[in-house]
């Protein structure tokens, strides 16, 4: 059974409509004011039911449900909001207004739910509004973080084929330190304890891995067992990282304006991290040219870790040692390969198998440069699931 998006006219919407007129009398913002927002809602609810019947409109039988439906529409997301505040839920997708998944435990299903392209437009712009950020016909794409700390991908026509394409994902604070990855049988604790002692020592670790294999969640909790007097200094496109230490300062990147002007980039904000007295610097995911600026800053001294996409542990090595060669022409191998040798002392490699399990499987430490390629000594490898 597919459930509807609320038409305009049921309980729900004429109580939200009345629920939205008295916030703004009352210069009330749900988002920083939740607990006013929940008292005028159930007052809005009673008084449907107490004039309902006179009034020949149909009275609301569950208050509470018709309570959480209404913070949703006006303070929430909708009819996405249950699914975004489920912890089991990791992601969140919209392929098409009735095609909309959620993936719990890293396996993907379908949720029984269809909203109208107008509604996911509606939700998407809520989404953007406290972020700065936009998506329209000269900007079809966009990445920005929620207040929650999810992160929010979208992109639209012509791009897309004829919907709207949205992708939310969560990252839950149940997994951001390394005891309670132990815990689920993410990291092994050996694995563990090899990680923990190079943060604790100022090592730089690589993290790497496919999409969804856990690489954020690792980094995450690698960044909660750095020693509480360290600053430290995470740089990302998009904020990611969800982490509370004493000394921390978290920066992400900026799409360029209307006028094409104003963008920030990971290789200005990794140098501006230098800037900064890191004593780790942190990069969400190394893409692009950023990798020759995170090198050089570790050939300066500065602890770092990083993510990046690899199938392998000694295949992201090589990845991070051809990357800086996009920065420019006069960057040579020569120069490149010897520093990612000397730079990185550890790389985890996360994999996640047909079940969703997400694992560290290999961790690796690199011994020099042999024959045109960083060579790389196994530290610990998993047993076989």
């Amino acid at each position: 059974m597919t459930l509807a998006y609320a038409p305009a006219g049921t309980a729900a919407a004429v109580v939200a409509e009345r629920v939205r007129d008295r916030l703004r009398a009352e210069l009330t913002d749900p988002a920083r004011d939740p607990e006013s927002a929940a008292r005028i809602a159930r007052a809005e609810v009673r008084r449907h039911n107490d004039f309902a019947l006179a009034r020949g409109l149909a009275p609301v039988d569950d208050e509470a449900s018709c309570v959480r439906e209404v913070l949703a529409a006006v303070a929430g997301y909708g009819p996405l909001q249950p699914y975004l505040d489920d912890p089991n839920v990791e992601e969140l997708w919209i392929n098409a207004p009735d095609r909309i998944f959620i993936a719990r435990g890293g396996v993907a299903e379908r949720v029984p739910l269809a909203l109208t392209d107008a509604a996911v437009r509606d939700l998407v712009e809520r989404m953007l509004h406290a972020t700065g950020r936009r998506v329209d016909l000269s900007q079809p794409f966009v990445d920005a973080s929620l207040p929650d700390g999810s992160r929010l991908h979208v992109v639209i026509p012509d791009i897309t084929r004829r919907h709207w394409s949205v992708n939310v994902r969560k990252f839950l604070p149940a997994y951001r330190d390394l005891e309670r990855l132990v815990e689920v049988g993410s990291i092994a604790p050996a694995a563990a304890r090899v990680l923990r002692r190079a943060m604790e020592t100022g090592r730089s670790i690589l993290i790497s891995g496919a999409t969804h294999a856990g690489k954020t969640t690792l980094l995450s909790a690698l960044i909660a067992a750095c020693p509480p007097q360290h600053r430290i200094v995470t740089v990302e496109e998009t904020f990611e990282l969800a982490v509370d230490a004493a000394d921390l300062v978290a920066l992400q990147g900026r799409q360029p304006s209307l006028e094409g002007t104003g963008e920030v980039s990971l290789r200005r904000l990794v140098k501006e991290a230098l800037r900064m007295r890191p004593d780790r610097l942190v990069v969400g995911e190394v893409r692009d040219a950023e990798a020759l600026d995170l090198l050089l800053a570790l050939n300066t001294g500065v602890p770092g870790a990083a993510t990046i996409h690899a199938n392998s542990a000694r295949e992201a090595l090589a990845k991070l040692a051809a990357l800086p060669l996009l920065a420019g022409r006069n960057i040579d191998s020569g120069f490149v390969l010897p520093a990612v040798a000397a730079s990185v002392d550890l790389v985890a490699h996360c994999e996640r198998d047909a079940s969703g399990r997400r694992r560290v499987v290999e961790i690796v430490e690199p011994t020099g440069v042999v024959g045109g390629a960083v060579e790389a000594a196994t530290v610990y490898r998993a047993e076989p699931s």
